[in-house]
């Protein structure tokens, strides 16, 4: 029988596992990539301004992508505890994608506007001021540190060329919009913005 012959070659059987991985991947994917809900931004969404900006890369820097995800998928009990589902046009100006996968701590995706900014430059001072049994890291040195704004500018040039619709009015006044801001002031504005554009259109 010719089936025999497949699972008798293992070079043979892995040629065509990935031939039909690979059909079953494009049809599903290729058409993503001419849909306009997966390629335009949601209504009403702005580019992340300077401090917010800065504020994603320290949140890069520091590893919280590993604890939080920040994709809420369409299931009823995600839903009802985050808020909406996470949707495509929200995430098109973001490069690199934080989405993530880890929940050590919960997601994030809709965490702006829920929490005031003191709850979380408290919580990120020493998070067991706030939640007694949290396990999360404590950063304080980020009240100290201040960003200089040196490479805001140039940072928002690069995403511009990526298609993040950024003016030359913003670009020309990134550096000063941000210097002798602390890193905690830049996180806690990039964490208020989260999410904040499909729950204002709610």
């Amino acid at each position: 029988m010719k089936h025999e012959i497949l699972e008798k070659n293992i070079g043979l059987m892995a040629l065509v596992m990935i031939l039909a991985v690979s059909i079953g991947g494009l049809t599903q994917i290729v058409p993503l990539f001419f849909q306009d809900v997966t390629n335009e931004p949601v209504e009403g969404m702005k580019p992340y301004t300077a401090l917010q900006l800065e504020g994603r890369d320290i949140y890069i820097r520091e590893g919280c992508v590993g604890c939080h995800s920040q994709m809420i998928r369409p299931f009823r009990a995600e839903t009802e505890r985050y808020g909406h589902y996470s949707v495509a046009g929200e995430s098109v100006w973001d490069h690199p994608f934080l989405w993530g996968s880890k929940r050590t701590g919960p997601d994030l995706a809709r965490v702006g506007g829920r929490y005031s900014d003191e709850w979380h430059r408290a919580h990120l001072y020493n998070p067991r001021n706030v939640v007694p049994e949290s396990i999360m890291p404590a950063y304080p040195w980020l009240v100290e540190q201040n960003l200089d704004g040196k490479n805001t500018a140039a940072k928002m040039n690069a995403l511009r060329t990526l298609g993040v619709p950024y003016s030359d009015e913003d670009i020309v006044a990134a550096a000063e919009s941000v210097k002798g801001k602390s890193e905690m002031d830049a996180l806690v504005a990039y964490l208020q913005v989260l999410g904040t554009a499909v729950k204002n259109k709610r």
